[in-house]
């Protein structure tokens, strides 16, 4: 027998906003003594609490900013304001699998948007 399984809804995140949902499901967890955080559970909090940079806000913020670039759709908008990166070659690595490639003006146009906020 075969469980399928649905996708309901699906949305973009940063690690920041991920990084607020999970805090509150850590919080319930927490006033149940006797339920346990599972292991991916813990992993994800680990991880979100490390590498979160920007507060919700600015990290929303810096997606629209990148969404109004020419060159940034939606899910590269989330990728860049997840990794913040710093450099070309870092930038480069989010577009790889893209079928174009960014001119030297449109990724420095790209960075100059992430400095204003990392």
């Amino acid at each position: 027998m075969t469980i399928f399984k649905e996708i309901v809804d699906e949305e973009y995140l940063t690690v920041s906003e991920a990084k607020e949902l999970l805090a509150d499901i850590e919080a319930e967890r927490a006033l149940d003594e006797e339920r346990e955080l599972r292991y991916e559970l813990a992993r994800a909090i680990e991880h979100v609490n490390r590498f979160t940079v920007l507060e919700p806000e600015e990290a929303q913020q810096l997606v629209d900013d990148l969404q109004d670039l020419e060159k940034v759709d939606e899910p590269t908008a989330y990728k860049i304001a997840n990794l913040l990166p710093r450099n070309r070659d870092e930038l480069r690595a989010v577009f790889a699998q893209q079928r174009y490639s960014l001119s030297g003006a449109e990724l420095d146009e790209i960075l100059n948007v992430v400095a204003q906020y990392a």
